[in-house]
């Protein structure tokens, strides 16, 4: 009897086990708290992720850092594997959560943080870490020259909340820049102003269009021009809706996108799309090719990609032959209102995955805090239109040197990338960024496929009418799972029914309880008879 008491209730113990899994998933990693002290007996190889265009200077600024690092924390090795696109980085990371295998360090977005996020504790809350008088930001054990917390640009902190809580500091900051043809716009009789409107670029644009009785564009003199050409229709959508003032997201996760702002972009996109005054990325393909080859008057690209862009760019993809010279001027993305110009804060951030040692996570900390020291934010910034995201890098000797040194050379000191950068330094003021929750990156995915699809379709000659854009909004709502996106919102929302193996399971352990209980009662209560 003892026996098979014993065993119903191993069985009722693990069934509540699995049934506390199946209903409620994995507990995940324990919280970290961070160390007294960083012990140097304990040695570390950390695992580091990141992104790299086949840039070898860009490659060779991460190895130097990690060697120099190294140097000064000799207990720590770390391992690099670069990427050539985030998706990857992202897909990878999710694919490794499962097996608890993430790496230690990944620059990411904190859009892609925040999905990471639904494994319980598996990326670091980094404010206890930051404020950490011993090895935070300017920390006094920390051996290497540190920002203060006050010294990253606040902006681009910002942008690295999830949930109220730091997920991320920033690696490198950009936005988005309108690289122009100013040779083609002055030759069409327009002159550029320092804010473009909207309105103005598709003025230029459509008159760029008129053909000659060769059938060939009297602009360029070529069978191919293509006025505008737009790198990333997400970034469009959502930066029009901001100079709109209009809804787009908010902070709890509730999805705004579709209404009648919304409505007003899709149809200007098709209006010019139609005539084939506009196109984007994945239409046409990247707007340096084109601006280059005297194709495109107006590339919309991030100013980390300006070393693309102008007749002495210092990196192209096309044949030399095919370059047209021209006279590029940067400027701002055109706006709505020229006076309160709004513009996106965007760039890659760093986070941080928690282990089981918390020594592992305090070295991966300093490695990834090195990343924000002087060296590593001047040279990188260098390299392409970034800026650093430190007040200590900015304002530093050295950097101010770069700057100032604009046009010297068509490599290290290209106009255009120095111009690029200084569009952001001038008016980070008048950046913003969107609300970061688990599924705001299908959000953003969503944003700029209402454009694509809008105009596709007014080529193929469609109505792009009220009745197209209510039917898109239900094709990518239901294409990218809007309607499923998870929130922190305070509403109390219904779980719906619980899963059939959840109702198994819980009915099998209610079985279970009542053997146990048959099982323990039966020996009594014939003790009692016998008693009798």
């Amino acid at each position: 009897m003892r026996k098979l008491l014993k065993t119903a209730a191993c069985a009722a113990v693990m069934i509540s086990a699995v049934c506390m899994s199946g209903c409620h998933g994995t507990q995940g990693m324990a919280d970290f708290i961070v160390p007294e002290e960083f012990d140097m007996n304990q040695t570390h190889e950390l695992i580091f992720w990141a992104k790299n265009d086949t840039n070898r200077t860009q490659t060779a600024i991460y190895e130097k850092a990690i060697k120099d690092f190294e140097s000064l924390y000799p207990n720590v090795s770390v391992k690099i594997r670069l990427y050539t696109d985030y998706s990857n980085i992202y897909n990878d990371v999710i694919t490794n959560i499962a097996t608890n295998t993430t790496p230690n360090v990944c620059i990411t977005y904190p859009d892609h943080i925040a999905t990471y996020m639904t494994g319980i504790n598996t990326v670091v809350d980094l404010d206890e870490l930051m404020q950490n008088e011993k090895y935070g930001l300017g920390g006094s054990e920390v051996k290497f020259e540190s920002p203060a917390y006050d010294e990253v640009i606040p902006e681009f902190l910002d942008e690295c909340v999830i949930s109220e809580k730091h997920y991320a500091i920033p690696f490198m900051r950009s936005t988005e820049a309108c690289y122009v043809n100013e040779t083609y716009v002055n030759e069409l009789g327009f002159e550029l102003p320092e804010v473009m409107t909207w309105d103005f670029m598709f003025e230029v644009a459509e008159a760029a269009m008129e053909k000659d009785e060769n059938g060939l564009f009297k602009i360029n003199g070529q069978n191919v021009m293509i006025p505008i050409i737009y790198k990333s229709t997400d970034n469009m959508m959502i930066q029009m809706l901001a100079q709109k003032e209009a809804e787009y997201s908010d902070n709890e996760g509730h999805v705004l996108i579709f209404n009648d702002d919304t409505k007003e972009i899709m149809y200007m996109s098709a209006e010019h799309g139609k005539t084939g005054a506009f196109s984007t990325f994945k239409i046409s393909s990247y707007p340096a090719n084109f601006l280059n080859a005297g194709q495109c008057i107006f590339a919309i690209d991030s100013t980390a990609g300006a070393t693309w862009m102008g007749s002495d760019a210092p990196l192209v993809d096309i044949p030399v032959d095919q370059i047209v010279r021209f006279d590029t001027a940067v400027r701002m993305i055109p706006q709505f209102v020229p006076e309160k110009p709004k513009m996106i804060s965007q760039g890659p951030s760093i986070c941080i995955f928690n282990k089981n040692n918390p020594q592992e996570v305090l070295a991966s900390w300093l490695f990834a805090q090195y990343l924000l020291s002087n060296d590593v934010q001047i040279a990188y910034s260098e390299t392409e239109g970034y800026v650093p995201v430190t007040s200590k890098a900015q304002n530093s000797d050295e950097y101010q040197d770069y700057l100032s040194r604009s046009g010297e050379d068509l490599n290290e000191h290209y106009r255009v990338k120095i111009e690029a950068s200084q569009l952001l330094l001038n008016h980070t003021s008048d950046t913003f960024v969107t609300p970061v929750f688990n599924g705001s990156a299908s959000l953003r995915q969503a944003a700029g496929q209402l454009i694509e699809n809008a105009v596709k379709s007014a080529r193929r000659k469609e109505t792009v009418d009220d009745a197209y854009c209510e039917e898109q909004f239900s094709k990518v709502n239901s294409l990218y799972r809007l309607d499923q996106i998870s929130t922190s919102s305070a509403e109390s929302q219904e779980l719906g029914p619980l899963p059939s193996a959840s109702k198994a399971l819980l009915i099998s352990l209610v079985v279970i309880w009542v053997i146990l209980g048959v099982v323990y009662l039966i020996p009594i209560i014939r003790k009692k008879k016998q008693n009798q």
